[in-house]
């Protein structure tokens, strides 16, 4: 693609061509657009290529003038533009380790030019992941942990060479303004020792870091699931993505019933893919499993701590995180 910063879409659609070996692409609907304004994701269609669809992840920050001074804006800017550089090193060194049971979108072709990005992927509606959910059902959830607990497996024991040191969106290091936001008090003076806690964890894997519902694709039948949007992977335990999916899922009334069984889930997965992938820290599994029940109150409380700074009127009322939050300060005294 010639070199410059912001493609046309004649030169985007030669570009793709290129690189699928289509004989023609037709760049078709807007799948949706990028947080923030920083871009778009574009399904093609392929003609005369061994894949007939792709989806374009097409990224075009704002210009600087529209971000002004203010530093808060900057340093989302910042943020942001790291995210995408990590989906990028993500898809290139890490993705084709992950197989049927941590399914990803294949990656096709990527390339950064200065603060814009373009990343060509597999669609996963044309390879039987067509479903979209916004609730989802005991047996979608069970679907959704076992492909976290076969990624962790996948990745554990990685360094995140190129990607989030800490991996997940809500970071404390990364997130300084929502800590600002903060109410004075017991949370916000333990929130560098929670996040001391988690990464000081014996066993460390590659986190999805933004597990939501939303960046799940199901199977029609809803049992099989494919993971997508890794702009927030990196180091961590791994029921940072536990913590964060089951609280996008379930009510905190939900929560306090149905969290134990979810967790039970979890960690059976999870022993079971480290023993088909025959891991070297398979036998290991009892002490992984221990070590990481225990943190998970506080990869709870880590997010929950964010929330609270982000979006408090949000978090206000959930007697399941404050009952955490408990858990966690009675451990610190």
């Amino acid at each position: 693609m010639p070199r410059v910063s912001q493609p046309t879409q004649h030169q985007l659609s030669e570009w793709i061509r290129r690189v699928t070996g289509a004989s023609r692409v037709v760049l078709t609907d807007r799948v949706q657009p990028l947080w923030g304004g920083y871009g778009e994701l574009r399904r093609v269609e392929l003609h005369d290529s061994r894949i007939g669809s792709a989806i374009v992840k097409s990224v075009s920050p704002p210009a600087g003038r529209e971000l002004g001074r203010d530093p808060a804006k900057l340093r989302s800017h910042r943020r942001k533009l790291r995210s995408y550089a990590v989906e990028l090193s993500f898809y290139q060194g890490f993705a084709p380790s992950c197989d049927a049971t941590c399914r990803v979108p294949a990656f096709l072709q990527g390339e950064a030019r200065d603060d814009h990005l373009l990343i060509i992927l597999e669609d996963l509606d044309e390879v039987g992941f067509p479903g979209r959910r916004t609730h989802c059902t005991p047996p979608e959830i069970a679907a959704c942990l076992e492909w976290l607990a076969a990624f962790h497996a996948r990745f554990l024991g990685v360094t995140p060479a190129g990607l989030w040191k800490v991996g997940t969106y809500w970071h404390l290091a990364t997130r300084p303004d929502e800590l600002g936001r903060l109410a004075a008090g017991d949370l916000r003076r333990a929130a560098p020792v929670i996040d001391q806690r988690l990464n000081a964890a014996r066993f460390r894997s590659l986190v999805h870091g933004d597990a939501k519902l939303e960046n799940f694709c199901f199977s029609p039948s809803g049992q099989a699931v494919a993971a997508v949007d890794f702009q927030y992977v990196g180091g961590g335990v791994g029921v940072k993505d536990v913590a964060y999916f089951l609280s996008c899922c379930l009510s905190p009334a939900e929560c306090e019933l149905h969290i134990p069984g979810y967790l039970e889930v979890y960690f059976h997965a999870l022993g079971a893919a480290l023993r088909s992938q025959c891991h070297p820290l398979a036998s290991e599994a009892e002490a992984l499993e221990r070590e990481w029940r225990s943190l998970f109150p506080w990869a709870w409380v880590d997010f929950y701590r964010f929330l609270l700074g982000w979006a408090p009127a949000y978090a206000a009322g959930d007697l399941y995180s404050q009952r955490q939050l408990k858990l966690v300060l009675s451990a610190l005294r």
